[in-house]
């Protein structure tokens, strides 16, 4: 079957995360990614847990991507990159802006030979503004965007989750804002226009779109929606429980026809048929009584004991689950979350990505490549002969390949 993004042909030219992933995603789909590296390679071969001189991650990241290495800081390594621009669909980058500017590989200088190229610029403040010049690693931003306030515990450092969600959610608005920009690019086409334009990609901006009605609520209330732990301020049962085997539990039990059907779950009738409790806005006054009920109940149950009486009810509920829960589980399995590649004659898993697609499904060709993998494929499919190539290596314009 073919892949819905096949024939079109991405330059990736940024390094680490939120570039990157928004490649990854392009590439699986079927685009024809081509990854500019520096030197050495993106330093992301090399983080977390590295198993033959290469990081696992990479693996995943770099998946179905053409690798070259290319020293940008020389005219002649600007110029190659120049020529691949000319061949380009859609170009992602994640440079501080004005770095590109410098290097005469910005829009205006790109699009004046490929007008229909669509260039994805993804930076911690965005590309105007008083902080577009600030350093933008996605700690921060997660930060500023009004994220990180909202999570963890009153009275507490605020907590970040053990991912870099700012980056990855970045990577995901750079997809979206690309395919809105092919589409655009379509319609200019087919009504003799100039199809190209900008995605102008902020993480701290990325991040800020997942607030939900925090900015309403202030603007409207004068409400600040402080951190609340484990529970979502404003929406009463929700909330993280331990069962008596130490393990967690997650139960969603805040629409009315649900709550009922949670409390006399947990054996609480009484709860369940008193108006007390009948709306969301009336449970939100006694969300420390409810909570108290159901800690105590699922302190007395196993996880798997809990979780059986609740679905019996169908309640929503989830346990919280690891790496290895997750590749033992026979669902995450029948639904195709894992896929297999071959690493110097050894197996390993790596995560599908989603969404699923069921006439134009993507899918996995190579994992992550050695640097440069792919150099004198790239360079040749520019017309370059032999001898060039040769001299170019020699020269350390460009890397080759391992």
């Amino acid at each position: 079957m073919n892949k819905p993004l096949e024939n079109l042909r991405v330059i990736e030219l940024g390094q680490l995360l939120a570039g990157p992933f928004a490649g990854c995603m392009l590439g699986y789909f079927g685009a024809e990614v081509i990854k500019i590296e520096p030197p050495g390679g993106d330093p992301i071969r090399n983080w977390r847990e590295v198993k033959d001189g290469t990081s696992l991650w990479w693996r995943s990241l770099g998946r179905n991507k053409k690798c070259i290495s290319l020293d940008l800081k020389t005219v002649e390594g600007r110029d190659l990159v120049k020529q691949l621009m000319k061949t380009a669909d859609v170009v992602v980058e994640n440079f501080r802006p004005g770095v590109l500017e410098k290097w005469g590989l910005d829009p205006i200088s790109l699009q004046a030979d490929n007008p229909n190229l669509i260039y994805a610029r993804i930076s911690g403040y965005g590309q105007t503004g008083p902080y577009s010049e600030k350093a933008g690693f996605a700690s921060a931003c997660e930060a500023i965007s009004g994220f990180r306030f909202v999570n963890g515990y009153p009275g507490q450092a605020p907590v970040r989750p053990n991912l870099s969600i700012g980056d990855t959610i970045s990577g995901l608005h750079a997809v979206i804002g690309i395919l809105m920009a092919l589409r655009a690019k379509d319609q200019a086409v087919h009504d003799e226009k100039s199809g190209g334009q900008v995605v102008d990609v902020a993480l701290y901006e990325s991040m800020f779109n997942l607030l939900e009605a925090v900015i309403p609520e202030y603007d409207g209330a004068g409400v600040v929606r402080q951190p609340s732990g484990t529970t979502v301020t404003g929406i009463v049962p929700t909330n993280t429980y331990k069962c008596a085997d130490d393990k967690f539990v997650v139960i969603g039990g805040n629409g009315d026809s649900i709550f009922t059907r949670l409390m006399k779950a947990v054996g609480r009738d009484d709860i369940a048929e008193d108006s007390k409790y009948d709306s969301n806005s009336k449970r939100v006054e006694h969300e420390a009584e409810l909570d108290q009920v159901l800690a105590k109940w699922c302190l007395s149950h196993s996880l798997h004991s809990a979780m059986s009486k609740l679905e019996e009810y169908r309640v929503p509920c989830g346990p919280v689950y690891s790496a290895a829960d997750m590749v033992n589980d026979e669902h995450f399995n029948q639904r195709g979350l894992f896929e297999q590649v071959e690493i110097n004659g050894e197996p390993l898993k790596i995560p599908a990505i989603m969404p699923k697609l069921d006439a134009t499904p993507g899918g996995t060709d190579w994992p992550g490549p050695p640097v440069a993998s792919h150099t004198d494929e790239i360079l040749e499919g520019l017309g370059l002969d032999p001898v060039t190539i040769a001299s170019l290596k020699s020269s350390g314009v460009v890397a080759d390949s391992a």
